[in-house]
């Protein structure tokens, strides 16, 4: 899956979100560039964390931004991943619901956005990965955290 962002190019470096709202609109900041999903999608997930917490946030420094499979907003399947400069607290006091890794879903039917979650699910309980991903600052970074993983 490492090698689905990097040869898709749907990875992108923050280092101006400081909100988790600004986070969110930043991990979703491809997907609306390559046409995955539009405005309305990213408000939906804002919305949904407003309405039911931080939901999105997997395991420490892990988000899985998303809304429901039935959105308007999502035109195609795909997701993105999303590396924060800083932490994004979801929650304050609680630093189980931070994040710096962003992996956004888009998805059009409910079978491919469960296959998404299959799949990005499964890629992170590789061990060592998440540690991994969470030191690196650019694209070379990246490479070299793909090219252990793919060997």
């Amino acid at each position: 899956m490492l090698q689905y962002f990097y040869d898709n190019d749907l990875i992108h470096f923050c280092d101006r979100a400081v909100t988790w709202e600004e986070a969110i609109r930043e991990s979703c900041h491809i997907l609306k560039e390559k046409k995955y999903i539009s405005q309305q999608y990213e408000e939906e997930i804002i919305n949904c964390i407003k309405q039911y917490g931080p939901y999105i946030v997997l395991v420490p420094g892990v988000a899985m931004p998303h809304s429901s499979e039935d959105s308007q907003g999502v035109f195609g399947t795909g997701i993105s991943f999303t590396k924060m400069k800083h932490k994004i607290s979801f929650e304050a006091g609680n630093p189980d619901k931070d994040a710096q890794l962003f992996f956004t879903l888009a998805a059009k039917n409910p079978e491919e956005h469960m296959a998404n979650i299959a799949s990005l699910s499964e890629m992170l309980l590789t061990e060592g990965l998440i540690e991994d991903l969470l030191t690196i600052t650019n694209l070379e970074d990246y490479r070299k955290i793909m090219k252990k993983y793919s060997d």
